[in-house]
């Protein structure tokens, strides 16, 4: 990667899934840089691909053609072993449906993907984590003692804790109330401007896009506004236009 601004780059990414007649184009020849340190959301309609645009990037989903660039890692040269460690080690997951181990506590659940990698997280970095998300006197819960904002916060916590290059949310308060869901942007919010993360979040919701730095826009494929630091009316007015 050229420029050490951005955290992720799309060039000229083509999905379809399906075949002959039946195939869909999910994305249609993208290009898309996302900076280090900045709050990004991706939104559209259902069917936009903007789902499928991050499981790209995040290496969930590999293109037809084009490339993906994380980290300064091109994931299309990678061998399975090198993608599996960028993966784990440059990038972090918060899913709308939390994706807890059941039978882990909240702790358990923090530091799984670390202890996984046979690494230990820094204790400085756990406990800032920790404390920021409010987590402290949860620790030893299981996901089913935690309501739903918590366990999400725990995700939070899990997807932070190995300081990666970039964090893909994806619909991260589609299964919340509105007080826990602004917990939660609240924190996204934080990890960038105290912590210096790049979070990349795909959502359908203006609200929660207004607390982003950017908001890309997305229709059929393609990425069709780009709008930098809007508010919700900004946000509103551009998907009622299209």
């Amino acid at each position: 990667m050229t420029n050490t601004q951005l955290a992720a780059r799309a060039q000229g990414l083509r999905k379809s899934y399906g075949s002959d007649d039946a195939a869909v184009l999910a994305l249609d020849g993208i290009d898309l840089d996302i900076e280090s340190g900045r709050f990004t959301a991706v939104m559209g309609p259902s069917g936009s691909g903007k789902s499928t645009l991050m499981h790209c990037l995040a290496a969930l989903d590999s293109p037809d053609s084009g490339t993906v660039e994380v980290a300064g890692h091109d994931l299309g040269r990678l061998s399975d072993r090198k993608l599996t460690r960028v993966r784990r080690d440059q990038i972090g997951f918060v899913f709308q449906s939390f994706n807890l181990v059941p039978t882990l506590t909240a702790e358990q659940n923090i530091r799984l993907p670390l202890r996984l990698a046979g690494r230990k997280p820094d204790k400085a970095w756990f406990d800032t984590v920790v404390d920021t998300l409010g987590l402290r006197q949860r620790l030893r819960h299981r996901p089913a003692e935690l309501s739903g904002g918590q366990q999400q916060r725990v995700a939070c916590a899990r997807a932070l804790l190995a300081r990666p290059a970039i964090v893909f949310a994806d619909e991260p308060t589609g299964n919340l109330d509105s007080a826990s869901g602004t917990e939660v942007l609240t924190f996204l919010r934080r990890s960038v401007d105290e912590f210096g993360r790049t979070v990349v979040m795909v959502t359908h919701d203006p609200v929660a896009a207004a607390y982003c730095d950017r908001v890309v826009m997305m229709r059929d494929g393609r990425v069709v506004d780009d709008l930098d630091h809007p508010d919700r009316e900004q946000i509103l007015a551009h998907l009622a236009a299209r």
